[in-house]
């Protein structure tokens, strides 16, 4: 059995209308405690999406050879950074996970081959978000890795594979950054959320944004034609993968909407996207 055929076994989760998909720019771990426009708005979502019965979020911050997916009942919280105030440590986000997903998704996975992993748990890709949009963290959560040895389009026909998952509950939630150079950022005053941002970031932007209201998925997995500053923009993948698994997930009559549109401390993309609702 393969995956698009799976959604007939998955007896414990039901049948739901089409859930939505959702990029997040998720920003500086700080986003976690505090209350901001960008968090904000990722509590307003939680509270207008669809009641999701499970979350899939594929986070810049797990990259492996390989993909994985956690598959652990309680996934751990993990404090993936340095150098931030003890609260932040502090946190703790003790959502469960749902094993027998991840062991069906791992078990039917070919050609992809998709393994079960029982060490990782949720970084702050995930749970900095998750806690604004689900305080209660009542739901289950499941990490699905990205693997750093595969090409884009590896990425992009997975998440099409994954698509049947939006008519069984499950949100799909994609966090990085569009734009994403930490060796650029101008934090004022150490605030990372200051809007500012280079003339090559904020051009940048709109045109990222133009290929996705355009569903032009296939200049943005060859993002290196769209313009020479993706050099400056995309200095590594990790944080730009999540926003392909986000789009190779919409079907062709889904709402596109942006939010949280804005530069940051001049290198840093928050802009965010919903495809569905």
């Amino acid at each position: 059995m393969n995956l698009k055929d799976l959604h007939k076994q998955l007896l414990y989760l039901e049948n739901t209308p089409l859930m939505p998909v959702i990029f997040v720019g998720h920003g500086t771990p700080m986003n976690a405690i505090e209350d901001n426009e960008f968090s904000y708005k990722w509590h307003e979502l939680g509270a207008s999406i669809l009641y999701p019965q499970a979350i899939l979020c594929v986070s810049a911050h797990w990259e492996t050879r390989g993909t994985y997916i956690t598959a652990m009942q309680s996934p751990k919280t993990i404090h993936d950074f340095y150098g931030f105030p003890r609260e932040l440590f502090a946190q703790q986000y003790p959502a469960k996970g749902l094993p027998e997903l991840a062991g069906d998704l791992a078990n039917n996975s070919l050609p992809f081959s998709i393994e079960t992993d029982y060490e990782w748990g949720l970084d702050h890709g995930s749970w900095s978000v998750l806690k604004h949009f689900y305080p209660k963290a009542e739901i289950p959560v499941l990490q699905l890795s990205i693997d750093y040895t595969k090409p884009l389009s590896y990425h992009v026909e997975l998440a099409k594979e994954l698509n049947f998952l939006r008519r069984k509950g499950v949100l799909i939630v994609g966090s990085g950054n569009m734009i994403h150079n930490l060796r650029m950022v101008t934090p004022k005053n150490g605030d990372f959320n200051i809007e500012y941002g280079y003339d090559w970031a904020i051009e940048l932007n709109e045109k990222f944004k133009s290929r996705i209201y355009d569903r032009d998925i296939n200049s943005l997995t060859n993002y290196k034609s769209l313009d020479s500053a993706v050099n400056l923009a995309i200095p590594s993948l990790e944080h730009y993968i999540p926003l392909l698994y986000t789009l190779a997930l919409q079907d062709k009559d889904d709402q596109i909407t942006v939010f949280n549109d804005k530069i940051v401390a001049g290198s840093l993309s928050m802009t965010s996207i919903i495809i569905g609702q």
